[in-house]
């Protein structure tokens, strides 16, 4: 599992530029929906090799007793919960303040790891400057500068560096051939409801797997003869709690989830129809590279009418998704299960497709017969060979020469050409350009 930063702090001290820098990106997951604002954002962050997820949250007051303040307020809480490590940031040129003080001697009676991020920093190298901030009583202070990249990596390095270890030290080993399948989507969606149809029809003995921080919960499992390890996203209980439906959301465990997993079920609710948190977890599974199969939920409880506006919202709020199986169920009366079951299979073997490099030239060599690249001013690219580069999600490197003026269009055009030789559904496929050097262009 990806590891959990949280961002935390009174506002406008940087949290937010933070973020963006961390992330390199100002596009966040937001959760958006009753009982969470828009002043919690999610984002991936990638340092060297170490991949983790950063938090932002809203200006923090611990003691907040009502209105929007209450509700950010609720929702740093449990951030910080869900967070393996906290970055209290603080703003070096207006020193400490009452509510720093605050926030301070909550992060102390939680015990939990934090780091005191002097933020805008920039010019002040006298360690004067930052003495102040010792007596919040959590530690040495880290100066930084956000806005101008400075003291990151420093930062950085120190607050993953302990966490690398106690990652790799419950790190568990999955059985060869096991599928990890991941159950994704929005509270209520009938994700418990599915998992407990599934167990309950299979007659499984579930168990708890050890080695994750928080209350994640592995279900290993086995149907036809192919081993699965079903990653909760739904707030299953231990066994003998008879796995009641707990639909606790958590968005960090959600995209742990995914992350972990080797094949998403994205689950809808075709009452409710596609909402804006579907997009976003769907763009998530899909920046993720992982292989996807949706299914929409509760089919037996709307009329025809709602079924046609979930189906017109499908084909328009994840049209990205069209390389992924559709199947229309009713968890509760085990409608429609069984094929679902052929398309997880189905999607985690596109996923690792091995495609033979003569193959694969010789296709794009059709391809460009059929159809050739457009020309760009002076340059029409030409396309030469393709090899494969990777698997999960399948990479397809091209070389050739100007491949920079290849468009989307043409691109979108060879993927439809591999999907249909490779037979590869439910998986993104990944194209990527490679144009030779010109050994003349040094020389004048």
């Amino acid at each position: 599992m990806k590891p959990v930063i949280a961002l935390v702090g009174r506002p406008n001290v940087g949290k937010s530029t933070l973020f963006n820098r961390l992330t390199k990106t100002r596009d966040a997951i937001v959760a958006d929906y009753a009982g969470l604002t828009r002043d919690r954002h999610y984002g991936n962050a990638k340092h060297g090799k170490n991949e983790f997820i950063v938090v932002d949250t809203g200006g923090f007051e611990p003691d907040a007793i009502d209105g929007i303040y209450k509700e950010m307020a609720k929702q740093t809480r449990q951030a910080v919960a869900e967070a393996d490590v906290v970055l209290f940031v603080v703003d070096a040129r207006g020193g400490v303040s009452a509510q720093d003080h605050e926030i301070a001697k909550y992060l102390r009676r939680l015990g939990k790891s934090a780091f005191v991020v002097a933020n805008k920093s920039e010019g002040l190298t006298d360690g004067v400057h930052f003495s102040e901030f010792f007596e919040l009583g959590l530690g040495a202070v880290i100066p930084i500068s956000a806005a101008h990249g400075q003291g990151i990596k420093p930062l950085i390095d120190q607050v993953l560096a302990p966490l690398a270890v106690a990652m790799e030290a419950t790190e568990e080993e999955t059985a060869p051939g096991t599928i990890k399948l991941a159950v994704a989507g929005r509270p209520n969606v009938g994700k418990s409801t599915l998992i407990n149809t599934w167990l309950g029809e299979e007659r499984l003995v579930a168990f708890d797997l050890p080695g994750t921080t928080r209350d994640a919960i592995a279900v290993p499992f086995e149907r036809g003869g192919q081993k699965f390890e079903l990653i909760d996203t739904a707030g299953l209980r231990r066994k003998g709690k008879v796995f009641e439906a707990i639909e606790k959301f958590s968005v960090v465990k959600t995209l742990q989830a995914i992350e972990s997993a080797n094949v998403v079920l994205l689950l809808i609710d075709a009452i409710q129809g596609v909402t804006d948190q579907d997009a976003h977890i769907a763009g998530y599974i899909l920046e993720s590279g992982r292989a996807v199969v949706v299914a929409v939920n509760k089919w037996d409880a709307v009329d025809e009418y709602q079924r046609e506006l979930v189906k017109r919202s499908l084909e328009t709020r994840l049209g990205f998704l069209k390389f992924a199986a559709l199947h229309l169920i009713s968890a509760t009366k085990r409608q429609g299960l069984g094929p679902v079951w052929d398309s997880i299979a189905q999607a985690h073997r596109s996923a690792n497709r091995k495609m033979p490099t003569p193959v694969l030239t010789r296709l794009l060599l059709e391809a460009v017969q059929f159809q050739t690249p457009k020309k760009t001013g002076m340059y029409r690219p030409k396309l030469r060979y393709a090899h494969q580069g990777g698997m999960n999600p399948p990479i397809i490197i091209i070389h050739g020469n100007s491949l920079e003026h290849v468009t989307d269009a043409y691109k979108r055009f060879l993927e439809g050409r591999f999907r249909k030789e490779f037979d590869l559904v439910g998986t993104p496929l990944l194209i990527q350009m490679k144009s030779s050097a010109n050994p003349y262009s040094d020389k004048e």
